[in-house]
């Protein structure tokens, strides 16, 4: 979410949830109780052109309902690519953590050692960063150290000539998985797209309003369900708007499952 609001995801869902509907449904009742008689005499007769705003309110809200549909698809593709993106990292470490052990000793442990602390920093720190909305950086070092050693390694056989190849190989994967998840960290929804979202949810319960009924309850409540309702796929928008932030993100489940089956033992 790029509208400076990103205190909503240090917040629990539920009251996330509830204070996206709360502001809607206010929005809904407080422009409905002072306007009802003013709309009243617009009507001049009873009730003249509600079929009119019917018509409207069909059209804003196809209109509406398809643009915010289409981002919320949008969110959530985003929200599944970047965890596609880090259990693709995951993968490459794997694969990495196993090819180096074909390296003679002592590059061998140290190449791995390597990789074990790049895969618990990513973890332990670098992921309290992105949650924050903040890239972590010092992954690099690791990457680095790990790079100068695999360069500095000469192959005395064929056997060992295409271990080293498919392992810089690996490590160049790791390099661009770990770009990738990088560059999600700032993934939103830009500030003009949510702008439209948020003006087409008031201008679609504005038109409600002009509804002329006898029963105030009834036009209560049905202004208030339909802001209820566009609050909350807002708030489903919101939640998956930065997958890496608030309590439905993407965590680093793929690499913990690498370290503690692959790592943590040696």
């Amino acid at each position: 979410m790029q509208l400076s609001v990103y205190w909503v995801y240090d917040i629990p869902n539920w009251l996330f949830c509830l204070l996206t509907i709360f502001v809607f449904v206010a929005f809904g009742v407080a422009g409905l109780l002072p306007t009802r008689n003013w709309v009243r005499r617009q009507h001049r007769i009873n009730h003249s052109h509600n079929d009119i705003v019917g018509y409207y309110l069909a059209a804003i809200t196809v209109f509406y309902g398809i643009t915010l549909g289409l981002v919320a698809v949008g969110t959530w593709t985003s929200y599944s690519d970047v965890g596609a993106k880090v259990d693709r990292e995951a993968e490459v470490v794997s694969s990495l953590y196993r090819d180096v052990g074909g390296y003679p000793e002592p590059l061998r442990d140290a190449l791995q050692n390597d990789l074990k602390e790049y895969t618990r920093y990513v973890i332990n720190t670098g992921w309290q960063q992105q949650r924050r909305g903040i890239v972590p950086v010092g992954s690099a070092i690791f990457m680095e150290r790990f790079q100068k050693r695999l360069l500095a390694f000469e192959p005395a056989t064929a056997g060992q000539q295409i271990l080293h190849t498919e392992s810089y190989k690996q490590f160049n994967n790791l390099v661009e998985a770990r770009r990738a998840r990088l560059n999600a960290v700032t993934t939103g929804l830009p500030g003009s797209l949510w702008a439209m979202v948020i003006m087409g949810a008031l201008i679609s319960i504005t038109v409600t309003l002009f509804f002329d009924t006898q029963s105030l309850s009834m036009h209560l409540w049905m202004t208030v369900l339909m802001s209820a309702l566009l609050g909350l796929m807002i708030f489903l928008v919101g939640t998956l708007d930065n997958p890496f932030r608030g309590e439905v993100s993407v965590g680093p489940d793929s690499l913990k499952m690498v370290y503690d089956q692959l790592m943590s033992g040696k």
